[in-house]
């Protein structure tokens, strides 16, 4: 395969083309589900591939896909690229002009410590089911699931600038769910949450421990049946790292995605509230909110040695001591807002055109134990484990619901509230954040299912989060 895309590349190499590159994916994905008890399927995609080629001609991008590799269809490939670029600069007023890059070169490949492709299915299906069994134990439990996706790729990337790289990551996704009932009310919780994403094979099962949490998260499905409601229309917060990963993902992720500032994501939620403006002087959160973009950290499923545009893995601040200082980038997008390429032109298979997507977007940490943090918290509520969201396409007015909080008195947890909501505007809410976690508390979340792109594109993708505090927030629609 490697071969294959080195002679494309050659082949791109016209005077008429001002740049090219080529990106070919090869990935597996397995998909193991038991719902109350029982197992319900099994399935597996093995040797998904694709190739993308994108040409730069007279300022304009022009790109085709294919999955089949006959020299005929590559061949046609590379001529609908051509003539889709010739075509569509006959239209285009603003040329694109992309400043040279240095050639990277290198291989990476993420080795897990046990490769679910190679366990017999037999142990892994054993392994799941003896969390699906235990999750239906209890006759107030009337519904459960459990089930793991396992994620494989392979991707070879070439550009005309001499830059040549290959990789191998593994991502996996196990999750499970209960649902109580007294007759009157369910209610749900999910362990571990909504971001259950990691770098990783089929250590990340043992290492979240599913055997010991599924007891816990069993208990709290019941005691919801009885607990009360959050009953203050505002109160200070404590976030969680599950939930937090995600409101940070959809009130900042998507907000600095700078693509959005000039339109070309408006049809599917994808407009934002910045402005060119506001960079260096927006005061985004409070001091102690620093924010950043890396995709050079291993250790998320964000990592990369180049994006799909050739620009090297690195590290970004996006909010500096509540600043906004930077945006995620492209190549075409950076020089519009005088920035440099911030690595963040992302593809999910070679036949999809690339995209400014996050990778590790991360919210940096700050001092402290998350028991520290309730000790120093005389009212208030700790919220984890999401269960709904709403956010304007604007990325500012937002609504989230968690499956459970826990309230707090004169700085101890006292008990369990059901299903607490809180509202906010971005600006505001993160401006309110008064304490962060320290390193201690700090991990990575991940998703499968970013969403972004017309035709759409799932992304998997991490943020690095510790629980922080956030003061006088909204808990009722009347507040």
């Amino acid at each position: 395969m490697k071969k294959l895309v080195y002679d494309i590349i050659n082949k791109l190499n016209l005077p008429k083309i001002e740049f090219a590159d080529v990106r070919l994916t090869s990935q597996d994905n397995e998909f193991i589900y038991f719902e109350n008890g029982g197992f319900k399927s099994i399935s597996k995609n093995f040797d998904d591939i694709s190739l993308g080629i994108r040409v730069l001609i007279n300022g304009t991008w022009g790109f085709a896909g294919t999955n089949k590799f006959d020299k005929t269809s590559i061949e046609k490939a590379m001529k609908r690229a051509i003539k889709n670029a010739e075509t569509g600069s006959i239209f285009r007023r603003d040329k694109i002009k992309l400043s040279p890059h240095k050639a990277i070169t290198g291989s990476y490949f993420f080795k897990p410590e046990k490769d679910p492709f190679l366990m017999k299915d037999d142990e892994k299906i054993n392994y799941l089911g003896k969390i699906a069994k235990k999750l239906t134990t209890n006759d107030k439990i009337v519904h459960s699931y459990v089930y793991s996706e396992f994620f494989r790729q392979y991707k070879i990337y070439a550009n005309t600038e001499n830059t040549f790289v290959d990789s191998l990551v593994y991502d996996t996704k196990p999750v499970f769910n209960v649902l109580s009932s007294d007759g009157n009310h369910v209610y749900s919780r999910t362990f571990p949450g909504h971001m259950a994403g990691r770098r990783a094979g089929f250590e990340a099962l043992e290492k979240m421990d599913f055997e010991t949490n599924s007891e816990i998260v069993i208990k709290e499905a019941i005691d919801l049946l009885k607990a009360p409601i959050v009953e203050h229309e505002k109160a200070d917060i404590i976030i969680g790292g599950g939930h937090l990963a995600l409101q940070l993902h959809e009130s900042v992720g998507h907000a600095t995605e700078a693509d959005r500032i000039f339109g070309k994501e408006i049809s599917y939620a994808g407009k934002t509230f910045i402005k060119p403006d506001m960079l260096g002087n927006f005061k985004y959160g409070s001091d102690i909110v620093n924010i950043y973009s890396d995709s050079s950290d291993k250790n998320g499923m964000g990592f990369h040695i180049v994006d799909d545009e050739g620009i090297e893995g690195k590290k970004v601040n996006i909010i500096k001591n509540g600043v906004l200082v930077d945006q995620q980038t492209s190549r075409e997008i950076a020089p519009l807002l005088g920035l440099e390429p911030s690595s963040n032109m992302i593809a999910v298979t070679g036949d999809n055109f690339p995209l400014v997507r996050m990778t590790n977007f991360c919210l940096a940490p700050g001092k402290g134990s998350l028991k520290d943090l309730i000790s120093e918290t005389e009212n208030g509520y700790l919220v984890d484990n999401t269960k709904t969201w709403s956010i304007d396409d604007n990325r500012n007015n937002f609504q989230f619901t968690t499956e459970i909080g826990w309230k707090i008195k004169n700085g101890e947890i006292v008990g369990i509230v059901k299903e607490p909501t809180y509202y906010g505007i971005t600006k505001d809410f993160w401006n309110a954040c008064d304490r962060i976690c320290g390193e201690e508390e700090w991990q990575y979340h991940g998703t499968f299912q970013c969403g972004k792109g017309e035709p759409g594109q799932a992304l998997h993708l991490s943020h690095g989060v510790a629980p922080a505090r956030f003061r006088n927030i909204a808990m009722n629609a009347k507040a």
